[in-house]
């Protein structure tokens, strides 16, 4: 084979993979280590996390090419993970309204996308009997980033970044809060705390990992 061949053949099979997923390799790399976690919670505002992975080596690169670098493609592949295990769909079927975590709107306008709205986006059209909602929780103030703070700084951070408006449809719901990463709880916690004092009932937090 002329290494011309194989350069364009590799140039060809990376350009697929690029709009479509991953390489099947990859993704038999990212199944042998997926977990799909359901775990019950106390003393958080939410019931339960729900999550994929561990926020570690090939997981933790991969998730921050789908944030940092233009990979939103890689939504698809996360849910698609989870749709595969019975377990945890079945559990999600349970649930009335999907939420995403929201950006602030500068912010988003400079990523060019919410990681978590294409997460959301897509676990609402695999299971599709759950609405998805992205116009019920906003962030209203541009806060510093969560990764740049500890534990007890999060939780500050956040106070009143977020506001609800629709309230009405999310009465007595039960809500899928859709995230991309899980460290100390504090966005899940606070953004949860708004949807309960809204009058949401039972809400899931599904991330992609978990720290």
């Amino acid at each position: 084979m002329s290494l011309i061949f194989y350069s364009l053949q590799n140039v060809a099979f990376a350009e697929k993979y690029g709009k479509e997923g991953l390489c099947p390799k990859c993704n038999l790399k990212l199944k042998q280590i997926s977990q799909c976690e359901i775990v019950k919670v106390e003393n958080f505002y939410f019931d339960y996390h729900v999550y994929l992975f561990k926020y570690k080596d090939d997981i933790r690169n991969k998730i921050i090419d789908f944030k940092f670098n233009d990979k939103p493609y890689l939504a698809k592949t996360f849910i698609k993970f989870l749709i595969k295990n019975e377990k945890i769909c079945g559990f999600l079927k349970k649930y009335d309204i999907i939420i995403p975590v929201p950006m602030y709107a500068k912010k988003k306008s400079i990523r060019g996308y919410n990681q978590a709205e294409l997460l959301a986006k897509h676990l609402a059209g695999e299971i599709g009997i759950i609405q998805y909602k992205n116009d019920i929780l906003l962030k209203i103030l541009d806060t510093k980033k969560q990764s740049t703070l500890n534990k007890k700084e999060r939780s500050q951070n956040l106070i009143g970044a977020y506001k609800i408006q629709n309230a009405e449809i999310i009465q007595n719901k039960n809500i899928i809060l859709v995230d991309d990463i899980f460290t100390t709880g504090s966005t899940a916690n606070e953004c949860s705390k708004m949807l309960k004092q809204a009058g949401a009932n039972k809400i899931c937090v599904l991330t992609i990992a978990k720290d």
